[in-house]
């Protein structure tokens, strides 16, 4: 009785062993062809994406600095085929026409501009309904998240970056332009004016604008937000109405030391005849004393379009006062 006991202890024993060198079948492995060639939130954005091909006016300032040919990326919004891409492509424009992913070419229209935020709007003059891209908000955003940067190149091939959240925080830049949240990721994207900045389930959270730094290089991306509060004001309307229009002097400013330094001006803004010389430093906007760049734009941007605006700048002989009447950019865009 006791050797038929162990007998089956032995068993019981073995049977670990024994089973586990029974042929298993091989778990399934996907065939290299049925794997997706891009990450889910690149694929849920991709039918949004078109090209948008401009072609400005050759005598116009804008041309002077961007050319009279541009490309960008744009995406679409609205089933009606509304498309935002950056405004800096857009100034100027004589002819517009898109690609879309499939590769059909449609002419566009330009329907408004934020100067404010830097986006602008075009609709694609062609039968629909067009796919629109999912909405986002920069809002659950941290350092650190993933995101994707989606747009094409001039030969309407996908280009697409895994990225991250590189920081969110204010921005200013030389041409009278802040952004009191700007959206920055990391690595750029070698086409980044007008691609979508995606999150993880593929909703736009932003619209690449500039690329920053060397290399691997970071983007900086309106946060979609911006956008999303005015998009349909500058389809009816053509520009924003809901925001006093802001004074614009034409001055293009760099932060030095704790200082704002005049470095050139706008072939069409006011301050080009004002009086002011490359080197002055603006200590003062109508009393009110600045050293930033952020904090000249807030005092200049305090007013509105049409004002007067007496701006202090500091010389070597002394700090003289300039009177500059502003004018509306939103409306010089709109006359051209």
């Amino acid at each position: 009785m006791k050797s038929v006991a162990l007998a089956a202890l032995t068993f019981a024993m073995l049977l670990p062993v024994t089973t586990s060198a029974v042929p298993r079948p091989r778990e399934p492995r996907l065939h290299p062809s049925s794997i997706p060639a891009v990450p889910s939130y690149v694929a849920r954005v991709e039918s949004a994406i078109v090209g948008v091909k401009v072609r400005a006016r050759a005598d116009a300032a804008s041309s002077a600095r961007l050319g009279a040919d541009r490309f960008a990326s744009g995406v679409v919004f609205d089933e009606r085929g509304y498309v935002v891409t950056v405004n800096y492509a857009l100034m100027d424009a004589v002819r517009i026409d898109v690609t879309t992913r499939t590769g059909r070419t449609a002419n566009a229209t330009l329907v408004g501009m934020d100067t404010a935020s830097g986006l602008g709007v075009i609709k694609i003059e062609a039968d629909g309904p067009w796919t629109p891209a999912i909405l986002g908000h920069t809002r659950d955003l941290k350092i650190g998240d993933v995101t994707g940067t989606v747009g094409v190149d001039e030969d309407n091939d996908l280009v697409w970056v895994q990225s991250g959240v590189h920081g969110l925080r204010r921005f200013s830049a030389y041409w009278e332009y802040m952004l009191d949240r700007a959206l920055f990721v990391s690595p750029g994207s070698p086409s980044w004016g007008g691609s979508a900045v995606v999150d993880a389930r593929g909703h736009v959270v932003g619209i690449a604008s500039l690329r920053l730094g060397e290399a691997p290089h970071v983007n900086l991306a309106i946060p979609f937000e911006k956008f999303t509060d005015v998009k349909d004001e500058l389809i009816a309307a053509g520009r924003v109405v809901s925001r006093r229009p802001r004074p614009w002097l034409g001055l293009y400013t760099i932060a030095v030391d704790n200082s704002v330094i005049v470095d050139g001006f706008a072939a069409t803004g006011p301050a080009r005849t004002a009086g002011f010389r490359r080197g002055d430093r603006i200590v003062g906007v109508n009393g009110v004393g600045v050293r930033t760049q952020e904090e000249f734009y807030e005092a200049l941007w305090s007013g509105q379009a049409g004002d007067v605006v007496r701006l202090a700048v500091r010389r070597t002989d002394g700090v003289v006062v300039i009177p500059v009447r502003s004018i509306d950019r939103e409306a010089l865009n709109a006359s051209r």
